[in-house]
């Protein structure tokens, strides 16, 4: 990767963005940017002001950097991401997290909208990540290795932590959501997956399927990040049911999950 790419944007961003330490970094998927409750903004910032970053390009998906207080937490929110379909490549998928590292976060909290593969599943669950399958055989590593992101070979064994996600499970066990540990599936896009595939993540043990937060755990993990991952269950995946697959029901689902959603965090982020 161009790491002067990185350089360009960091160097955009307000100097309060690096005056010291940030607690708590959070990457918003679809639907999730309205999840933030906020005590103080220090900083807001539109994707299309940051350099190699640019407007995001799929509904649902704010497009905006906001570095705010809630409690006594200092926390940096990318309101959106980018995705390797949309044909940016690794620099503009990874920036929110080496951002975060030269801010001097080392706690990221992963959120995405997800179809649901486990028959258990039903749209306005959440899934608490234990683990993830890249289907696509794709990583943000490939090519030259820079020190500053961890070794050559970085190790995948526990890329979720286990305490964040017992803190997650508490906060969802006090507001009584439905939640409970899975896998996810990570898949390319932009195309929804077919039945014949869903089968086959079902059978490597995927509980839920998406095209995004892999690449920004890998990269996360290998930078030394401590990792929690969630997502909100808001389509059943191909095959699951007889309707067709649309991102409308997609941003719909977490339209109607948003209360839960905002108590979620602001429950969780106490916890930590």
């Amino acid at each position: 990767m161009n790491t002067l790419l990185f350089d360009k944007a960091a160097g955009c961003l307000p100097d309060e963005c690096f005056s010291r330490p940030v607690d708590l970094g959070i990457m918003l998927g679809s639907g999730w940017s309205d999840a933030l409750t906020m005590d103080e903004v220090y900083a807001r910032i539109s994707y299309s002001d940051i350099p190699n970053l640019g407007a995001s390009t799929v509904k649902g998906h704010a497009g905006e950097f906001i570095l705010y207080r809630y409690g006594n937490k200092r926390i940096a929110a990318w309101c959106g991401r980018r995705h390797f379909y949309e044909g940016v490549g690794w620099e503009s998928v990874v920036l929110p997290v080496e951002i975060l590292r030269r801010m001097g976060c080392q706690t990221l909290i992963v959120t995405n909208a997800a179809g649901g593969i486990n028959p258990a599943l039903r749209p306005g669950d959440f899934v608490i990540i234990r683990d993830h399958i890249n289907t696509v055989g794709l990583n943000p590593l490939i090519g030259a290795h820079h020190p500053e992101w961890g070794e050559r070979f970085p190790d995948m064994t526990e890329v979720y932590n286990k305490h964040l996600s017992e803190l997650m499970h508490a906060t969802a066990n006090k507001l009584d959501l439905r939640a409970m540990d899975g896998v996810y599936a990570y898949t390319l896009g932009p195309c929804y997956e077919t039945p014949a595939e869903i089968l086959s993540y079902k059978a490597q043990g995927a509980d839920v399927v998406g095209m995004s937060t892999v690449p920004e755990a890998v990269f996360a993990k290998a930078c030394g990040f401590k990792i929690a991952g969630l997502s909100l269950v808001t389509n059943f995946a191909a095959g699951i049911s007889r309707r067709e697959l649309n991102h409308q029901e997609v941003v719909d689902a977490a339209n109607e999950a948003k209360t839960k959603m905002k108590a979620f965090f602001e429950d969780f982020i106490l916890r930590l």
